[in-house]
């Protein structure tokens, strides 16, 4: 597992690899909690925030909040973007799964709103993780994608040209996308890992050309 350091401990948080992967059964089990503990929404790359509480029922969502105790979220991904939020002041925990659709819809700004508007939170302590994903020249996309990526990330360095081929760094937008809402850049942790990269560490939709499983983010007030 990959524990973030901009967290400090003050709550459970880490990004697995492909050891461990996405299932709860399996995450629980290494973290000896039960897996009816774990809430992960059904993604389908929208824009969609889920606030879950303890009797929550599972939805189509691409982020989670809650403030709820004893209670682990997390999202999955292959290549995507895990992001893991935590609200330091009030005691609010976030998952977001960001992918191209997801970064294009502005997903991370709309659950750093959501914060602020159901747990009155202020950017300004918000902590942001973000774990690997697939990263600059492994990530080659069409014009469609670049065009809308940067319509909703504004000015910023998370393109390159590459082979007569623009690519994106997703992680790298959605810090852009962060900023602007007030996040502070000392609050954002990034990690340097790529998907693509490093095959035996962890899925790849890019890398196998097919789904063969995920890893994830997870975090909660344990």
């Amino acid at each position: 597992m990959i524990i973030p350091p901009i967290f400090n401990g003050a709550i459970k948080a880490f990004f697995t690899r492909k050891d461990t992967g996405a299932d709860p059964e399996t995450v629980g089990r290494a973290l000896s909690v039960s897996k009816e503990k774990i809430f992960m929404p059904v993604q389908k790359h929208t824009d969609r925030v889920l606030i879950v509480r303890s009797n929550s029922s599972i939805e189509i969502a691409d982020a989670v909040l809650t403030a709820e105790e004893n209670m682990l979220i997390g999202v999955q991904v292959a290549d995507c973007v895990p992001i893991l939020l935590y609200d330091k002041m009030n005691s609010v925990i976030g998952a977001v799964h960001a992918g191209w659709k997801g970064t294009a819809a502005r997903i991370l700004p709309k659950t750093i709103h959501a914060m602020k508007e159901y747990f009155s939170s202020s950017p300004e302590n918000i902590l942001a993780a973000f774990g690997p994903s697939i990263r600059w020249e492994c990530y080659p996309v069409g014009d469609e994608v670049k065009d809308a990526v940067s319509k909703a990330s504004g000015e910023g360095e998370y393109f390159l040209y590459n082979d007569n081929k623009y690519c994106v760094d997703l992680s790298s937008a959605n810090i852009y996308q962060a900023l602007s809402m007030g996040v502070s850049r000392e609050h954002i942790w990034i990690s340097p890992e790529c998907t693509r990269c490093n095959p035996d560490a962890f899925f790849s939709y890019r890398y196998s050309k097919a789904y063969e499983g995920s890893q994830g983010g997870f975090i909660g007030i344990l």
